[in-house]
């Protein structure tokens, strides 16, 4: 059988290929073990759009119930924050989502909650890794049969949660402010509770296809042009919001249609959780977020930590620390108030809130967050080479042989999760081997689009060389 890893964010892998009925029965069975040997009882299981959701949480609930595990299941499609939520309320012990996130449709994928509501740690992770079997379970009891016995129950998982967006949310401020909202689910879980909530949306991919329409269901700029230009057609749009494929992702358009990245988000975040809702707290960023979420911090006097890449090291600082907001680079994002979990549509939502309190459009509030840290620019180029090349070049970098990129002169190197090399004037360059895909990532930060292309393509050509 194949060997199963947990990278970044769970378990991922190509469908029929090692994303099999037989390999989800191992790494379950590997779960409940793990689940009974620390005395868990509960465990809620969802899925999201993606082809084969429903026939591999089935598989999962049956080697639960096998195990005499208590399951709590989704009988539709659900986002990964919704399953995350299920558990805190539901006071479960542990939560499996069935969702390869962002990732290109021929993948699909196993990921952990914690009772906490978030990603679980990267200790437990090892735990349950460690005793996955070589071959699968054989012949299980039915899910007609495990719900006649009571070991399986049927909840509704996105009732649960727009019943906490309306406790948690002034949804008629947002509404009559003048906030018009265009909204792309990218064929993914967030298209239902966005209908639900704001039915005057704009809205685009908002229907069942679990082969995302041949696009990896990921929002970034590239895969967003769509969106940004039915902003630009529309004047009376004034946000465009996008969810990755089980929704814990978010990318956003201002009303020009021009993108605003996460590390902008992340500042508007933080000055709206600060400045309109007086909150305080620790802010935690993964190594590939801006450093202007530094500088911001400091003025507010809040205490800054760096993790590796990957928001289940943000979770388990959550846990156990007051956490004003979190995020990674990657659209995964996190506030006080909720649960340590990231949410596109949660995020969304706060940032309608934001526009609606403070009487601003987005391009207003980042100019405020520009006023106070300094314009920049971000963009990330994935390169998708050989592992022959990806090794030579973090070799490369380990052996400390980055010294220029273009014209600049590298002044130090962080290597908290890849190589971030820094630059005169607020520019750097980070490079990093993706942790969910076979791809090398090249970063780079700058005053303006134009100049972090040239130190992209200076980057490459010196990576390369």
């Amino acid at each position: 059988m194949s060997l199963i890893k947990f990278g970044t964010d769970g378990w991922r892998a190509i469908i029929a290929k090692d994303y099999t009925v037989d390999n989800v029965k191992r790494v379950s069975e590997a779960t409940a073990q793990w689940m009974l040997k620390n005395d868990m009882k509960q465990v809620v299981i969802g899925y999201d759009c993606r082809f084969g959701g429903e026939l591999f949480s089935h598989t999962s609930a049956s080697v639960f119930g096998n195990y005499g595990i208590k399951v709590l299941l989704s009988k539709n499609f659900v986002s990964t924050p919704m399953v995350s939520l299920a558990v805190v309320q539901t006071q479960s012990d542990l939560g499996v989502v069935i969702t390869a996130s962002h990732n290109p449709p021929s993948y699909n994928g196993y990921k952990l909650k914690s009772k906490f509501g978030g990603p679980t740690i990267p200790k437990e992770i090892a735990e349950v890794e460690a005793i996955i079997p070589e071959n699968p379970l054989g012949t299980m009891p039915s899910i007609d049969e495990l719900t006649e016995n009571g070991l399986i129950e049927y909840i509704d998982m996105e009732e649960m949660y727009i019943q906490h967006v309306q406790k948690n949310f002034d949804l008629d401020l947002i509404k009559n402010s003048g906030v018009k909202l265009a909204y792309d689910a990218m064929y993914g879980a967030g298209q239902n509770v966005i209908k639900k909530l704001f039915p005057d949306a704009e809205l685009l991919h908002c229907e069942y296809n679990p082969l995302f329409d041949g696009q990896a269901p990921e929002p970034i700029r590239r895969n967003l042009k769509e969106l940004s230009e039915l902003i630009k057609s529309n004047p009376s749009v004034n946000l465009g919001l996008a969810n990755d494929g089980d929704a814990d992702r978010i990318g956003m358009f201002d009303g020009n249609g021009e993108f605003v990245d996460s590390h902008h988000i992340l500042l508007l975040l933080l000055y709206y959780q600060k400045e309109f809702k007086n909150l305080d707290g620790k802010v935690v960023i993964t190594f590939s977020v801006t450093d202007k979420m530094k500088k911001l911090a400091e003025q507010y006097g809040l205490d800054v930590e760096v993790t590796k890449i990957g928001f289940k090291y943000i979770a388990e600082i959550m846990i156990n620390e007051d956490i004003i907001v979190g995020g990674e680079e990657s659209g995964g994002l996190a506030v006080k108030g909720h649960i340590p979990e990231r949410d596109g549509v949660w995020i969304g939502l706060m940032i309608m809130e934001f526009m609606a309190k403070a009487g601003k459009s987005i391009s207003e509030l980042i100019q405020d967050i520009y006023d106070k840290v300094g314009p920049f620019y971000f963009d990330r180029d994935d390169l998708h080479i050989t592992d022959e090349l990806k090794k030579s070049i973090i070799d490369k970098c380990a052996a400390n042989e980055i010294t220029s990129i273009g014209d600049q002169t590298v002044l130090s190197t962080e290597t908290i999760d890849g190589y971030k090399f820094n630059l005169a004037d607020d520019e750097w360059v980070m490079v990093r081997p993706s942790g969910t895909e076979p791809v090398l990532r090249v970063y780079a930060q700058a005053a303006n689009g134009q100049r972090v292309r040239e130190i992209l393509d200076a980057a490459h050509k010196t990576l390369q060389a």
